[in-house]
């Protein structure tokens, strides 16, 4: 005579499990989101101080004291050189996207048109650039721009910060 024995799960302990699995996700997830999104800030952030020392180093070497007018200008190598002066990731597209940031380098305010550059690009006599989440809330929560005082400036919106600068936007140390 053989006994017969049940193994395995039962449905109820089954649930049980996935209850647990579920609430232990529902805790983790929003941590997770708010640490990728304090990630493409800090990307954003880098980015834009980026755009500062490549516009320096372009005014300083082939703009003739003037600035870029967009990112691709600043990254077209100089002649005799085969590296822009901005990393291409950034460089190659007239509005780049990167960790969830669009970037863009509209006209700066009272900037003048400057002298043609080492290619023979135009430049201005100053730049104006931004950063701005490419969905507020989620992949950022600030916003960045910044112009040929070399300081960036943030604020808690969907629109970067305008020139000139002011309150609400605070300038980052």
């Amino acid at each position: 005579m053989r006994t017969t024995r049940d193994e395995g799960f039962t449905l109820i302990e089954l649930l049980i499990v996935v209850a647990i699995i579920s609430i232990i996700a529902a805790i983790a997830v929003p941590g997770l989101l708010r640490a990728r999104m304090s990630g493409n800030e800090t990307s954003a952030l880098a980015s834009m101080k980026v755009v500062n020392s490549s516009q320096v180093a372009y005014s300083a070497s082939c703009g003739n004291n003037g600035y870029a007018t967009s990112f691709v200008v600043l990254g077209t190598a100089a002649p005799g050189t085969t590296v822009g002066f901005i990393s291409p990731d950034l460089g190659t597209v007239a509005q780049p996207q990167k960790s969830g940031y669009d970037f863009d380098m509209p006209a700066a305010a009272g900037a003048a048109a400057g002298p043609n550059d080492c290619n023979g690009s135009a430049t201005q006599t100053a730049y104006y650039a931004t950063a701005v989440p490419q969905t507020f809330g989620t992949t950022g929560g600030r916003s960045f721009a910044t112009n040929a005082a070399n300081t960036v400036w943030q604020v808690n919106a969907a629109a970067a910060p305008a020139e000139p600068f002011a309150a609400p936007a605070t300038p980052i140390q």
